[in-house]
């Protein structure tokens, strides 16, 4: 059994996290970690808990959980993390870190998009970026893991394979996408209060989202050139999801059928990856789901591809894609405890 504990555990992706490694059949949970609860029962912050689960809510002490826990997944803001990790910690135990301290490879990228100083320079070369389609074997050896943001999983997996068969103009990517509310966490905050957010879509952080340079960094890995692409999220009144709509210019032309092979073949191997073929993605079919559905479309009057991916931001986007990587670390099937269907309808 894989000792686990959690630090974070009571905002939207540390729930679900303990919601999903109670069911993994190689997990054995040891503690989660909450400073706001710390000393109550997960069940009176979380009544789903009721008859499942007696655990009590503690406080972070990362340097005492390295000793107990073979792995312990962070679920907190930016900025803590890399105060928290040393590589003394990495010796004892590994960390999946499902904040953006260890996604940006530049220093100076990470403090110009988050405004933070990073505390964790001398280990940050040794983060993988746990993208399970694009760096497996990284991931297989990796003791400080960088879980992907919601928005990035999404939208990487969606242009990928554009990329890499070099298909499409890398200075026209236009990525459009929409996010359920839980995507800002449980914060309370008065932009994603029930009465702000319902009958109501809006753009925000245009042009200045802290995922833009992480989805850049990925796709420029891909083609080896530097890639500046435009990214606006949207925030819809929805609970959990995400569709990102992605537009690039053709190079060639080419039809419909000759895309979808290229991704056929790109994703052949990838289970959590469904192609939707002549239909297009929605996020009501990969709503509890770790799941990545993609589709695509061809403008033939403006010769552009368009590229639509939709995930569930709370699973494939954050707990589900932390357990996959998981299971990679530890040598299990990576759909262990996550092989799921969505609830419909819902």
């Amino acid at each position: 059994m894989i000792n686990v504990a959690i630090i974070g555990a009571t905002g939207y992706a540390g729930q679900e996290l303990v919601r999903l490694l109670y069911r993994h059949p190689d997990v054995n949970l040891i503690s989660v970690g909450s400073r706001s609860y710390s000393g109550q029962p997960l069940q009176d912050v979380y009544p789903l808990y009721n008859k499942i689960s007696n655990i009590l809510c503690e406080k972070d002490d990362i340097q005492d959980l390295s000793k107990r826990a073979d792995v312990i997944f962070l679920a907190l803001p930016h900025g803590i993390a890399s105060k928290k990790v040393t590589s003394r910690i990495l010796e004892d135990t590994k960390i999946i870190d499902l904040g953006a301290d260890f996604r940006l490879k530049d220093l100076s990228i990470y403090k110009e998009w988050y405004q933070v100083d990073h505390w964790g320079k001398d280990i940050l070369k040794e983060a993988v970026y746990g993208l399970c389609e694009l760096h497996r074997e990284k991931i297989k050896d990796a003791r400080l893991l960088a879980n992907p943001g919601c928005y990035t999983t999404c939208s990487i997996l969606t242009l990928a394979p554009l990329i890499v068969n070099h298909v499409i103009d890398l200075s026209s990517i236009i990525i459009d996408a929409k996010s359920g509310v839980t995507g800002a966490g449980r914060n309370g905050q008065l932009p994603f209060m029930y009465c702000e957010c319902n009958e109501s879509v809006k753009a925000y952080k245009v042009a200045c989202h802290r995922h833009t340079p992480e989805i850049e960094q990925e796709l420029a890995a891909l083609c080896d050139q530097d890639i500046r692409l435009l990214f606006t999220p949207n925030l819809v009144p929805m609970n959990r999801g995400i569709l990102s709509v992605c537009y690039a210019d053709l190079l060639k032309d080419i039809d419909e059928g000759t895309l979808r092979q290229m991704y056929r073949e790109y994703y052949k191997n990838e289970y959590f990856i469904r192609l939707t073929e002549d239909k297009l993605p929605e996020t009501r079919w990969v709503k509890g789901s770790n799941f990545c559905d993609i589709g695509l479309k061809i403008d033939p009057r403006t010769k552009k591809v368009i590229a639509i991916g939709a995930i569930d931001n709370l699973i494939k986007g954050a707990a589900g894609q932390a357990i996959q990587n998981m299971n990679l670390m530890f040598g299990l099937d990576e759909k262990t405890g996550i092989d799921l269907v969505t609830d419909f309808p819902v």
